[in-house]
C-alpha cells in the first residue's frame, strides 16, 4: 500500500454518474421549475443556508411529501432552540416508508440474515401486511397517539415491522440492542415509561448464544408502567418465557390480525416519532425526541441527494438498533430502497463475513464504521479479489473519523471506482451534517462537503468562524431534525445546556473540524468525553456507575484516545480502596461489570491503578484534559491548575502520555 496522504485526490464521478446522480436531477428540476441554477455544490449548499425557507419548501415539493393536512408556513421563527417548521401540516412517517409497496408490491423491501438465520426476503407487500398486523396488534393492547413503546430488539425484519406499526399509530419508539446490559437498558427506558415492550428471548453473537428472558424480566420489574410484553422469538422457536409476565407471542399478533387493514393517523409535522439516547458525562443518557416530520424530510433529503439513494438501491449499514444508523437505514425505505440487514458480528467467522454478504445481496451502498474498515484492512482481507461487488456504487463510513489509510485500502483493495463517502452527524440529529456527494471528488481523509441545509461552521474560542482551521463543530442555523426537546426536561433546561451553552443561539455539536476552503472537511474526533466506540456512544456516567459497582474501586476516569492510524485507545483509571491490589480478578470483575452493565463495546483496552483522580473545585472529574494530556498536549494548555482541587495528579497522567497502548 502506498503512503497515505490527506488530501490526496483517489476519485471523481464520471460525467454518466454525475448525470445520473440524484442530486443532479434536484438542480435539473430547481432550474426548469424554480428558475434557480447553480455553477456547482457550493453555491447550491451556500443557498440551501441562506434561503432555509426555500430550501426545504423544495424538498418537500421535489420529494413528493403526502400532508393530510397541508402547511401554512415553512419556517416560523428562525430561531435555535425552537424553531418551528412546516406549522399546521399534518402527515404520518410510516405512510411514506409504505407508498411504494403501491407499485413495487412483489419486489423486495427488505433483505436480511444473520448468524443463525439464512438470507430471508420480505417483498413490499408482505411488509405492508406485516405492518398492518401489528398495528391492530398494538392497537388491541390499547397503544394510541403519543404512547411508547419500547424495543429490546436486534436488527432484524421483527424490528423493522414493530417500528412502523408504532409509527402508524402515532405512537413513539425507542429501540435498544439486546447487547446492552440491564442497567443500561433501564436507564434509557425508564425514562420514557412505555407502555409495550418488544423483547427478543435472547440472540448470537460470534458463534455463541446470550439467553435475555432473565434481562427482560429486570426490565418487566424496573419500569412499572409496562402493561404487555410482546416476545419475538429469536433464539429459539418456542422460548421459555415462564418467568415474565403479561406476555404476549409476536406471532399471536402477527397471524391473529392478518388481512388487517393500514390505517396512518396524521400527526403534526412535530409530533415525537421516535427517542434516541446520546449520553453526556453525567447522570442519565439524554433521552432526545425527534419528530415525524423532521425526521421524515431530512432523511428523504439525505438518502437521495447525498447518498444517491432511490428504488434501484439496495441500502445496507452494519448497525444494531442501538445506534441511529439503525433508524437511518431503515429510512432509506422512504426513498423505495430495499434495505439489507445483518445481525451478528461482523468478524465471524472472519472478516469477510459482510463482504459476502455484499455479493449475496446485490448491495450498491455499503455503509460501516471506520473501526470496521480499518480492523479490515489490519486483517488484510482482499475483498475486492474475493467477491463479486460489481454491483457495489458507494461505500459509506462513519462512527469516527476514517484516517487516510483507511481510504486508501478500500480503492486498492475493495473497488478501485467506487465513491467513497465519509460522513460525520450525530444521533442528537438522527443524520450526518458533513458527509458526502456523488457529484464531487473524493480525497483522502477528506469529507467532501457540508451537507444541504445544514450550516456548519468551525467556531473558535470566541465564537468566531475558522477557515482552514481546526475549530468546534458548530451550526448556526436550524435543522427540522434538530431534537423537538428531550424527555423529562419540561422548561428545557438541559436542552440548552447540552448543544447551546459555549455558544448562545447556536448549536455546538462536540467534535473538532476543519473546513477547507473548497468546502471539504476533515473531523478529528470528540471535543467532550463522550466515548464513542464503533459509533456507539456512551456516557462515561454510565461507565462510572458500572465500575464503581465493582467493592474494591473507590472511584474512576474513562477516556477514549484516537491513534493517528485510525483505531481507538480505552484506557480505564480506577482509584482502589486502601490494601486492595489491582490484579487479574480484579480487572476481569471490573470488566465483567461494564460488559453486563453498559455494553461490550465499552470494555476498556486497559486498567491502570492510579493515585487520584484530577477534580475541579466543585468537584467535577476532568475527562478532556485528561484525554488531551494523554494525546499530547502540553499541561499548561489543557488545563488551569487554578480551577483544580488536586492540580498536582495531572504531572502522572502527563508522565503516561505517549505510554499507553503501544
Amino acid at each position: 500500500m502506498t503512503e497515505a496522504a490527506e488530501g490526496t485526490l483517489l476519485w471523481e464521478p464520471s460525467e454518466g454518474f454525475k448525470e445520473n446522480a440524484k442530486i443532479t436531477g434536484y438542480m435539473r428540476w430547481l432550474s426548469e421549475e424554480k428558475g434557480l441554477s447553480f455553477e456547482g455544490y457550493e453555491e447550491l449548499w451556500e443557498w440551501s443556508v441562506t434561503d432555509l425557507e426555500g430550501f426545504w419548501a423544495s424538498i418537500w415539493e421535489y420529494t413528493g411529501v403526502e400532508a393530510s393536512k397541508p402547511y401554512t408556513r415553512v419556517l416560523a421563527e428562525r430561531k435555535m432552540p425552537g424553531a418551528a417548521w412546516f406549522e399546521g401540516a399534518e402527515l404520518n412517517y410510516a405512510r411514506h416508508a409504505l407508498r411504494h409497496a403501491r407499485d413495487r408490491a412483489d419486489e423486495p423491501a427488505i433483505l436480511y440474515r444473520s448468524e443463525t438465520r439464512p438470507l430471508g426476503e420480505i417483498s413490499w407487500r408482505e411488509l405492508e401486511g406485516k405492518v398492518a398486523a401489528m398495528a391492530a396488534g398494538l392497537r388491541s393492547l390499547g397503544v394510541g397517539r403519543g404512547d411508547r413503546v419500547a424495543a429490546y430488539v436486534p436488527n432484524s425484519p421483527e424490528a423493522v415491522v414493530a417500528f412502523l406499526a408504532t409509527a402508524s399509530l402515532g405512537a413513539v419508539w425507542s429501540s435498544c440492542s439486546p447487547d446492552f446490559g440491564p442497567g443500561s437498558v433501564v436507564d434509557r427506558f425508564a425514562q420514557i415509561e412505555p407502555k409495550v415492550l418488544f423483547a427478543v428471548d435472547g440472540y448470537s453473537y460470534g458463534g455463541k448464544e446470550y439467553d435475555r428472558t432473565e434481562v427482560v424480566a429486570r426490565l418487566q420489574r424496573e419500569m412499572p408502567s409496562l402493561e404487555k410484553t410482546v416476545v419475538v422469538p429469536y433464539l429459539r422457536e418456542d422460548p421459555d418465557v415462564g418467568a415474565l409476565r403479561d406476555v404476549v407471542p409476536w406471532d399471536e399478533l402477527v397471524s391473529g390480525n392478518e388481512g388487517a387493514e393500514l390505517t396512518f393517523e396524521g400527526v403534526p409535522f412535530d409530533h415525537p416519532l421516535w427517542v434516541l439516547y446520546s449520553s453526556g458525562t453525567t447522570g442519565l443518557p439524554k433521552a432526545i425526541v425527534q419528530s415525524q416530520g423532521g425526521i421524515l424530510i431530512e432523511h428523504l433529503k439525505k438518502l437521495a441527494l447525498h447518498a444517491n439513494v432511490g428504488p434501484e438501491s439496495r441500502l445496507f449499514w452494519f448497525t444494531t438498533t442501538g445506534w441511529m444508523m439503525w433508524n437511518f437505514t431503515v429510512g432509506g425505505l422512504l426513498s423505495g430502497a430495499t434495505i439489507l440487514l445483518y445481525d451478528g458480528n461482523p468478524g465471524y467467522p472472519d472478516m469477510n463475513v459482510l463482504w459476502e454478504f455484499a455479493q449475496e445481496t446485490g448491495m450498491t451502498c455499503f455503509g460501516t464504521s471506520a473501526g470496521y474498515l480499518t480492523a479490515c484492512m489490519k486483517s488484510e482481507v482482499e475483498p475486492g479479489r474475493s467477491f463479486d461487488l460489481s454491483a457495489l456504487e458507494s461505500v459509506g463510513s462513519t462512527g469516527s473519523p476514517l484516517p487516510p489509510e483507511g481510504f486508501d485500502w478500500v480503492y486498492e483493495h475493495v473497488k478501485g471506482d467506487v465513491w467513497l463517502f465519509s460522513t460525520s452527524g450525530g444521533t442528537d440529529l438522527c443524520t450526518a451534517f458533513v458527509g458526502g456527494t456523488p457529484i464531487l471528488p473524493v480525497r483522502s481523509g477528506e469529507l467532501q462537503c457540508r451537507s444541504l441545509g445544514a450550516k456548519v461552521e468551525a467556531y473558535d474560542e470566541e465564537g468566531r468562524p475558522l477557515i482552514d482551521e481546526v475549530g468546534e463543530l458548530v451550526i448556526t442555523e436550524p435543522m427540522p431534525s434538530m431534537p423537538i426537546y428531550l424527555w423529562n426536561d419540561p422548561d428545557g433546561e438541559r436542552y440548552r445546556e447540552s448543544y447551546f451553552d459555549l455558544y448562545p443561539g447556536v448549536w455546538r455539536h462536540g467534535d473538532w473540524i476543519k473546513i477547507k476552503p473548497e468546502g471539504s472537511c476533515v473531523i478529528y474526533g470528540r471535543s467532550d468525553s463522550t466515548i464513542n466506540r464503533g459509533g456507539v456512544r456512551m456516557g462515561t456516567a454510565e461507565i462510572y456507575r458500572a465500575v464503581e459497582a465493582v467493592p474494591e474501586v473507590a472511584d474512576s476516569l474513562v477516556v477514549d484516545l484516537h491513534k493517528p492510524d485510525g483505531s481507538a485507545f480505552m484506557p480505564l483509571f480506577v482509584v482502589l480502596k486502601e490494601g486492595t491490589e489491582l490484579d487479574d480478578d480484579l480487572k476481569r470483575r471490573i470488566k465483567a461489570g461494564i460488559r453486563e452493565n453498559t455494553s461490550p463495546r465499552h470494555v476498556p483496552d486497559e486498567i491502570l491503578a492510579v493515585g487520584e483522580v484530577p477534580r475541579t473545585l466543585n468537584g467535577k472529574k476532568l475527562e478532556v484534559p485528561v484525554k488531551k494530556i494523554l494525546s499530547g498536549t502540553p499541561l499548561d494548555k489543557a488545563a488551569s491548575r487554578d480551577s483544580l482541587a488536586n492540580p498536582a495528579v495531572l504531572d502522572d497522567f502527563a508522565s503516561l502520555a505517549g505510554k499507553l497502548g503501544r
